[in-house]
């Protein structure tokens, strides 16, 4: 659970470990070494910052965790578990932000990837619901808040599905 500057300069020290085994002919340290390094490399990618975003999201600091998924070097090829948190974190940061069109656009793409249990994925389909209903598009509000309906376990998500299909219904 590194940021990207201590996952790099943790690279630079695998590689300067293997060079160094190298020279002094200890093959098999260079070897660890060398798979340690191609370790980190495959977590930049697959992992990223994710876990770091999400402790500072869950603890209200936004404006880390948008820093921390900046970080992020190609959002495509983080594993599925990490793009669903990914793409839900940054849809609430744009939501927070007042860019509805970018939160919309993340929600989408979060409400494909697995996320922790169904009651997060209705709350996911809970958002798009209500940003289609800001946008008056009573069809859309409808299927996402019937598809949140299915999925919600808690009240608090039920209630909320029933006062978006009322407030979908009144347009």
């Amino acid at each position: 659970m590194f940021n990207a500057t201590g996952r790099y300069i943790l690279m630079a020290v695998f590689a300067i470990a293997a060079g160094i085994s190298l020279y002094y002919e200890q093959h098999q340290l260079a070897a660890l070494a060398g798979l340690m390094l191609l370790f980190i490399i495959w977590s930049h990618f697959k992992s990223s910052s994710i876990l770091m975003a999400s402790k500072n999201f869950k603890n209200g600091d936004y404006t880390r965790a948008s820093i921390l998924l900046a970080e992020v070097p190609d959002p495509d090829r983080l594993s599925k578990n990490r793009r669903g948190y990914y793409e839900f974190m940054m849809a609430n940061i744009a939501l927070k932000n007042g860019d509805y069109e970018s939160a919309e656009m993340h929600f989408q793409i979060a409400s494909r990837f697995p996320l922790g249990t169904k009651t997060d994925k209705s709350f996911v389909l809970i958002h798009l619901a209500n940003l289609a209903l800001r946008k008056k598009d009573k069809v859309r509000t409808l299927a996402y808040a019937e598809k949140a309906g299915e999925l919600a376990n808690t009240e608090r998500a039920k209630e909320i599905v029933q006062k978006l299909l009322k407030e979908a219904n009144n347009l």
